[in-house]
């Protein structure tokens, strides 16, 4: 059995072993960073080999992303994702990667104009910043700030309203103007104490519809205070690892709907001193913070489960006319929940007039609600089945 080395770089914070590492590692590659995942080939062509072999990841995120999107690529390192995501999001599409690693960074951009001769357009840029406040942009921060010495108790509040305002009037990452968020293998490496942070600033740069596609390592069990407090297994994306439960909490606390665990890898990447370590990606939408409107709407939970409840709370059985909001009618018609449910509209559509709708509580919906109560329609027999085979 390995042993592991808990000791080596004690006088050294997490923090900084972080930045040491991956800026060694954009020189030198570092197979120890790596979880080895397959991409497809022909994605991979235009990429040059130096971006392929300094990239380090666990996962691959890539698949939850669609043409024309503008999409985020947190910690997006040598770039090998975001050269990817160039070709899915195609040339009306938008990359940006967000890094703090000036090494990576450099490595990233060095290609930018190769990459776009080979793919035929250019849509991909790189930005200098830390993924748990993605309205700070480092670059134009250290511009403002030079010959600001910070030993000085006045030039350090100065920085504060600096920050302050560039985050307010020139921010690295807008609210909601983005459609996908995406990273590989990053999350991990952020503080405990800054990733309530780091959701909500997903949260906040995504618009309403957006959805966020994160691959991690994740454990089975808590990672004890010894494991954590190591450099170096911190900076191997391992000690900072979420447990695999408390990976998809992250997301429902933020505001997160539809969460899910869209890849999961059955067998460990790694194991130390019992505890597992592999590889998951979950995804995440956002939009159900707009209010709720009475349209006589109706959805029907198609099973196989007896019963299911949404991240709102509402109850759905199976078979059964269940009352919901328009919002909700909406939300459950897209992924990752339409192929679960049957729709009933309204046959007289409902406008302007619409009342709220009180989502406290779960409701049936009567079929008269949605027919209308004068309805006293009668037909003759059909001859034709909806498949257009006669009966």
């Amino acid at each position: 059995m390995k042993t592991v080395n808990t000791t080596s770089l004690s006088g050294e914070s997490t923090e900084a072993a972080v930045l040491s590492r991956y800026a060694s590692a954009a020189t030198v590659k570092e197979s120890a960073l790596c979880c080895p995942h397959s991409y497809p080939r022909e994605l991979l062509e235009v990429i040059p080999k130096e971006i392929l072999e300094k990239d380090y990841g666990c996962g691959d995120p890539t698949p939850y992303v669609r043409a024309v999107e503008t999409v985020v690529d947190l910690g997006s390192g040598s770039g090998k994702v975001c050269y990817i995501l160039a070709q899915v999001v195609g040339p009306k599409g938008r990359v940006i990667g967000v890094d703090c690693n000036r090494e990576m960074i450099d490595l990233a951009r060095r290609y930018r104009s190769m990459v776009a001769s080979r793919i035929g357009y250019a849509n991909v840029e790189f930005r200098y910043g830390m993924i748990q406040d993605l309205a700070l942009d480092l670059e134009l921060l250290t511009d403002q700030t030079r010959g600001l010495c910070i030993s000085n108790p006045e030039n350090w509040l100065m920085l504060g309203q600096i920050e302050d305002r560039l985050r307010r009037e020139q921010p690295m990452i807008a609210d909601k103007s983005v459609d996908c968020v995406v990273s590989n293998c990053v999350l991990n490496l952020v503080r405990l104490e800054d990733r309530r942070k780091l959701f909500a600033e997903v949260f906040r740069v995504l618009g309403p519809g957006g959805r966020a596609a994160i691959s991690d390592l994740v454990s089975d069990e808590d990672v004890p205070e010894h494991l954590q407090n190591d450099p170096e297994l911190w900076s191997g994306c391992i000690s900072g690892a979420f447990r695999e439960d408390q990976f998809l909490k992250a997301f429902e606390e933020a505001g997160f709907y539809g969460i899910h665990i869209a890849a999961r890898q059955a067998e460990p990447w790694r194991t130390i001193e019992g505890i597992e370590f592999r590889s998951a990606t979950v995804v995440a939408y956002k939009g159900k913070e707009e209010p709720c409107w009475e349209r006589n709407q109706a959805v029907i939970y198609r099973g196989p489960f007896k019963k299911v409840e949404d991240d709102n709370g509402h109850v759905y059985y199976r078979g059964e006319r269940m009352a919901v909001c328009d919002k909700t009618f909406q939300i459950l018609r897209k992924e990752p929940y339409g192929e679960h449910f049957e729709f009933i509209e309204p046959r007289e559509p409902v406008g302007s007039e619409a009342q709220p709708f009180d989502c406290s509580r779960p409701r049936h919906r009567h079929p008269r609600e949605t027919k209308g109560y004068e309805y006293h329609v009668t037909t003759e027999v059909s001859h034709t089945c909806t498949d257009g085979r006669c009966c």
